[in-house]
């Protein structure tokens, strides 16, 4: 091997083949770490984000925190309940992008997927800088390397899910757990001094900056509703599961809204019980670590399971974000290369996209939580309640016994998301959620524009309309003077070109085409024969999903056969209309290319056409 290949095998693992992707399935437990470190990981900031605001109106109106976060743990049951409904209908993974689009339109279907994507980014960003925040929060000394921290943070987080969804698993379990218990320790000993009489007795004096009012406490509402974000994920990754897939997904759901909840009111109840007030350079939750813990050991350990779950956080983006990209591409709304699966069963592409992303947002915001909350929640919420909306339409258009009780629940679902949506947009729109106002139409937009250019490609190469070639098999020449080998990836109007170039120069041809698992090979055959008969296609398997190796690995065997004579390798390529187009699609011909020639094949002859 390379240097290349060797560095990369050394990080990430050896390249697992298709056959494995069965077995890179998660237990339940290893789901909840995976799958819910967002959620769950939001009540290191979400009960700060009520306090920050509802600091504003001085010291007697902190205690409206506990109502506040009651009343967003029964919004936190309607999602979970108007969730499982999701997951029960849609067996094979439901995430808001598929439910809109199916039961509400194409355009409400990217509405959801834009808002997704940009809320799993945010996600990123939010969560490392928050786990860094954490950090800085123990050891203020490190206060001036908070990007650079960050960006680390975003690197590491990268590699590891690089290497694939199981061992990403067995590496975010520990802390995940670590964190829960160490919260659910932290609230357990902080009642037991409340009962012993160990806690201040009130606030310290406020001054009041600002009146009471229900939009102020909607404010506060809206600030708090970040433990909501995440929840999507399990309904978004039920094949990440074990089978049955989606009664593990349900179940983990459950457990994930019932931890959730208790944790979010205990550290809430807790922080009103010792007059928590929010201050600059230290978290709540490391206020109530060292009022409770001390600034020992066990305080330094809290510290550091909240700034790895924090971190971890970021890991329900990357769980889910390249799956979400991968239906997009699918469907030809993002580049195909994000529906392609890396050496590690995960998509590659995606994980990168997200990281890129993310550590552009760290870099403008320069790390800083509360600058980034306010365009939080924003793309979550639009995305729960289009899904709700989405269920709602299916189960009165299919009207499957038990369907009006569904019905209620994810309607009882749309109707509050989309209640907190409009309190978000009107609370935090001059806060920065008017970028991701503006982002959503713009995002759908470059969606459609992609669209529109793989429906063009597929128009210009299709072979609908072709007649049958009705070409004679071709007799074995006695002495071979001028063999070729045509590389196929599809049989379109750029391949049936390059064949008839080879015609023209070849008296010994033969076609290949790399099988990755998605090829119909009779269906291919079938077409074969119509229309390229008297010429040879061999489909070669390629059971890791390499395009490169197996067809450099023929021609190599070819080229042995036919020592005494020059093989021409012949490669068909279409050439889009402007350069930025030619970014959507994978670069193969470049690649395959450049390893013929590392393989000193003589002759490389690329066939154009011009769309």
């Amino acid at each position: 091997m390379s240097l290349y290949p060797q560095i990369k095998q050394f990080l990430l693992g050896k390249t697992l083949p298709t056959s494995a992707h069965a077995e890179e399935r998660l237990s339940n437990a290893a789901a909840l770490a995976v799958l819910s470190s967002d959620a769950l990981s939001s009540v290191a900031y979400a009960t700060e984000e009520i306090l920050l605001v509802l600091v504003a109106a001085g010291s007697s109106a902190l205690g409206l925190s506990l109502p506040i976060a009651i009343a967003i743990i029964i919004l936190l049951a309607i999602v979970v309940l108007s969730y499982r409904q999701t997951i029960r209908a849609y067996p094979k993974g439901g995430g808001s992008y598929i439910v809109a689009r199916e039961n509400l339109g194409i355009y409400p279907g990217l509405v959801a997927g834009g808002s997704l994507m940009i809320d799993y980014i945010l996600t990123v960003t939010v969560s490392i800088s928050a786990g860094t925040a954490a950090l800085t929060s123990a050891f203020p000394v490190l206060e001036p390397f908070t990007v650079s921290l960050c960006l680390i943070f975003i690197f590491l987080l990268t590699l590891a899910n690089l290497r694939g969804v199981k061992e990403s698993g067995r590496i975010f379990m520990i802390p995940t757990y670590a964190f829960i218990v160490s919260i659910f320790v932290l609230i357990a000993l902080g009642l037991f001094q409340q009962a012993t009489g160990l806690v201040p007795t009130q606030y310290p004096d406020i001054p009041v900056k600002e009146g009471l009012s229900l939009f102020f406490i909607l404010r506060a509402f809206s600030a708090g509703c970040t433990a909501l974000t995440g929840v999507e994920a399990i309904s978004d990754g039920v094949l990440a599961f074990k089978e049955p897939e989606w009664k593990n997904a349900c179940l983990t759901l459950l457990y994930l809204g019932v931890i959730l909840g208790f944790m979010f009111v205990g550290i809430t109840y807790v922080a009103n019980a010792y007059h928590v007030v929010p201050e600059e350079g230290q978290t709540v939750v490391s206020q109530l670590g060292r009022v409770i813990l001390g600034t020992g050991p066990l305080y330094i350990f809290v510290q550091v399971v909240t700034l790895l779950v924090l971190l971890l956080a970021a890991n329900t983006s990357y769980a889910d974000f390249p799956r979400l990209c991968y239906f997009l591409a699918r469907d030809g709304f993002l580049p195909r290369q994000l529906s392609l699966l890396g050496d590690r069963l995960v998509y590659s592409n995606g994980i990168i996209l997200l990281s890129v992303c993310a550590a552009i947002l760290v870099i403008i915001f320069k790390g800083n939580v509360n600058a980034v909350i306010p365009l939080y929640a924003v793309g979550v919420f639009t995305s729960f309640t289009l899904s709700q909306a989405g269920m709602v339409r299916r189960w009165f258009h299919e009207r499957t016994p038990g369907w009006l009780p569904s019905a209620l629940m994810n309607g009882l679902g749309a109707i509050a998301t989309a209640v907190v949506l409009g309190v978000i947009i009107s609370t935090k729109f001059m806060g920065g959620a008017w970028l991701v106002v503006v982002a959503i139409p713009v995002l759908v937009s470059i969606f459609l524009a992609i669209h529109r250019h793989y429906q063009y490609v597929t128009e210009r190469l299709s072979i609908q309309g072709l007649p049958p070639r009705g070409y004679i098999p071709r007799p074995k020449p006695e002495v071979v003077t001028h063999p070729a080998v045509v590389v196929v990836g599809q049989l379109n109007r750029g391949t049936v070109e390059a064949l008839d170039y080879a015609r023209t120069i070849a008296d010994e041809i033969v076609a290949i085409h790399v099988d990755l698992g998605s090829t119909e090979g009779d269906k291919l055959q079938e077409e074969w024969r119509q229309l390229e008969a008297d010429i040879p296609l061999v489909i070669i398997e390629s059971p890791y999903r390499s395009v490169i190796s197996p067809i450099v690995e023929f021609v190599g065997e070819f080229e042995d056969r036919y020592q005494d004579t020059y093989t021409t390798v012949i490669i068909p390529a279409f050439v889009t209309r402007n350069w930025w187009e030619g970014l959507l699609h994978n670069q193969t011909t470049l690649f395959l290319k450049n390893a013929l020639r590392a393989q000193k094949s003589r002759v490389v002859t690329t066939v154009r056409y011009y769309l």
